[in-house]
């Protein structure tokens, strides 16, 4: 990371405050909390529940003065839904929800494609203000609580070098309702404060990308006519897009392009409907909400600086095609609190805390990448351009590969996160660093498998939220590694080692050869080899872990 000097704030207030605040009563530092989470949309109560779970003391502060209750983002992925089914939240969504099974595409009313989310694959769709409330409700009832008409002023005592250990934490300048100040110091600070960050613009970094020229329009209403309740659909013309997507209680989200400036009606709205979509649908009153807004695809430099992250629309923001933006979020705050929590706790290096922003940072530029593509495929105009698209469309329909590659990357199922280190992986030439090549194959970086992992506690709602898991396959003649990683595993207190039989693996994509998967808390693959790469285990565990070995006993269960 490379050592920048500091930016202006978003809302043109200088970092340095210094010579204001001097002038100016001021409450001094506390030293109570742990983490200070900067936003209260999703991601930060997400983030500040899944803190407080680890039993890590988390203030959490919003510049608004109440909670929102705009429906924005509306689907949630399965991926996403593993991690709200840990929290203990899952079954509220589903009730909250209406799933979506498939999305149809058509090219001037004309039927082109329908991509299928079968099982593990299907969507929820709820509104994110039914999404908040849901996760509001968990933050409480873990004790957590969120200061509202609270502003990040400034941020002192950062450490430009970028390193974990530069600091021990920094101090917050706060601004609450009628203008009193106040300097907060935490450990850790997290910027979950949305497209115009704050903490992004304290720690200087950039926020790189483009605007669409094309604004979007849209309206969630009630209707008069029949549509389908549980899919989302594409009407795409030479005029511009339209989806339409069923939310819950019988109300459709309708979203259109539109030439920028001109404004969103409930008439704009129905003549779109009626030139580019499904015939015999009227929108009626009274409408749930409308809105105009221009698309942007960002996404920061840097995700962190030193102790202070970024976490999602402050990290990035892109097209809301495919309904990937507050999920891609979500996952920066489960993926930065349960790395915070093990660093503050001493059973995480810095340096293994400070690979969140590399992890994260690949994923939101695939996201912001596969995100644009779409939204340029709606917005496609010309016979040659629209009649390849179409093919396409139409190809990957037939073939069914739309639904055994489009829907699982959809999905999440198809997440990885990059290799850092040669120790990650299995020495030599072996077949299972090949077969990792193929799409749907468990590899380093990617989830283990949640069939697996949720009976034996490695993942799921039982499972320890701090634990990692030394998932060990023992095969013929392997006694003797088998017992290494059995003491391997017996000097760390934070790792539990699980014993998992061939078939299991193999049977869900993951190499069954004798050896082991190490696997995270948030249920990544960290590292896999076989039964000559304990050393690299071993060199692994120092980098996770420290050079400290802890005491404590092996558990196993086999499946």
């Amino acid at each position: 990371m490379t050592t920048r000097p500091p930016a202006q704030h978003p809302a043109g207030h200088p970092t340095d405050t210094s010579s204001d605040l001097q002038h100016t009563a001021v409450d001094e530092p506390h030293h109570d909390v742990d983490v200070l989470v900067v936003g209260a949309g999703p991601v930060g109560m997400l983030a500040a529940a899944e803190l407080l779970r680890r039993g890590v003391r988390v203030r959490i502060v919003d510049r608004s003065p109440d909670t929102t209750s705009f429906p924005k983002a509306l689907l949630m992925w399965p991926r996403s839904l593993d991690l709200l089914e840990d929290l203990g939240i899952l079954a509220e969504l589903r009730r909250a929800a209406v799933p979506i099974t498939a999305f149809s595409y058509f090219s001037e009313r004309r039927p082109l494609a329908t991509f299928r989310f079968p099982g593990d694959l299907t969507p929820l769709c709820l509104p994110q203000n039914e999404t908040e409330r849901i996760i509001r409700a968990r933050l409480t009832g873990l004790g957590g609580k969120v200061e509202h008409g609270v502003r990040l002023l400034a941020l002192e005592g950062l450490d430009f070098s970028g390193r974990i250990d530069g600091t021990s934490g920094v101090t917050a300048v706060l601004e609450h309702a009628g203008g009193r100040l106040e300097r907060f110091r935490a450990p850790y600070v997290i910027g979950a404060d949305g497209a115009g960050s704050a903490v992004r613009g304290q720690i200087g970094t950039g926020f790189s990308g483009s605007t669409y020229e094309t604004a979007f329009a849209l309206v969630d209403a009630h209707i008069d006519g029949e549509l389908p309740g549980d899919r989302a659909l594409y009407y795409q013309s030479a005029d511009g897009a339209l989806v339409i997507v069923a939310l819950p209680d019988g109300v459709f989200r309708f979203f259109s392009s539109l030439p920028p400036g001109e404004p969103v009606s409930v008439e704009r709205m129905q003549r779109i409907v009626d030139e580019r979509g499904p015939r015999g649908v009227r929108i009626t009153e009274p409408v749930v909400w409308q809105s105009v807004f221009r698309v942007h695809a960002r996404h920061a430099a840097d995700f962190a600086l030193g102790r202070v992250f970024l976490a999602g629309d402050a990290a990035h923001v892109h097209s809301p095609a495919g309904g990937q933006g507050l999920n891609t979020g979500l996952q920066d705050a489960h993926a930065l609190a349960w790395r915070i929590a093990a660093h503050l706790g001493g059973r995480l290096t810095g340096a293994a805390l400070a690979e969140y922003a590399g992890e994260r940072q690949a994923v939101a530029r695939r996201v912001v990448r596969d995100t644009d593509a779409q939204t340029r495929a709606w917005l496609t105009s010309g016979p040659l351009r629209t009649g390849l698209r179409d093919a396409a469309f139409r190809l990957g329909d037939r073939s069914g590969l739309a639904e055994r590659l489009y829907g699982p990357v959809m999905a999440g199922r198809r997440l990885a996160y990059p290799v850092h280190r040669a120790d990650q992986l299995p020495g030599g030439r072996t077949g299972c660093r090949l077969a990792a090549r193929i799409p749907g194959r468990v590899r380093v970086g990617s989830v283990f498998p949640r069939a697996v992992a949720v009976p034996l506690a490695i993942a799921g709602p039982d499972a320890d939220p701090d634990r990692w898991h030394l998932v060990v396959t023992p095969g013929p003649g392997t006694d003797g590694w088998v017992r290494r990683a059995e003491r391997l595993a017996g000097q760390r207190a934070q790792l539990r080692l699980v014993t998992v039989q061939r078939a299991a693996l193999t049977s869900h994509g993951a190499c069954g050869r004798p050896g082991y998967h190490l696997v995270r808390p948030d249920g990544h693959v960290q590292a896999h080899g076989h039964g000559g790469d304990l050393d690299r285990l071993e060199d692994e565990l120092h980098t996770l872990f420290g050079p400290r070995p802890a005491a404590g006993p092996a558990t196993g269960g086999l499946l």
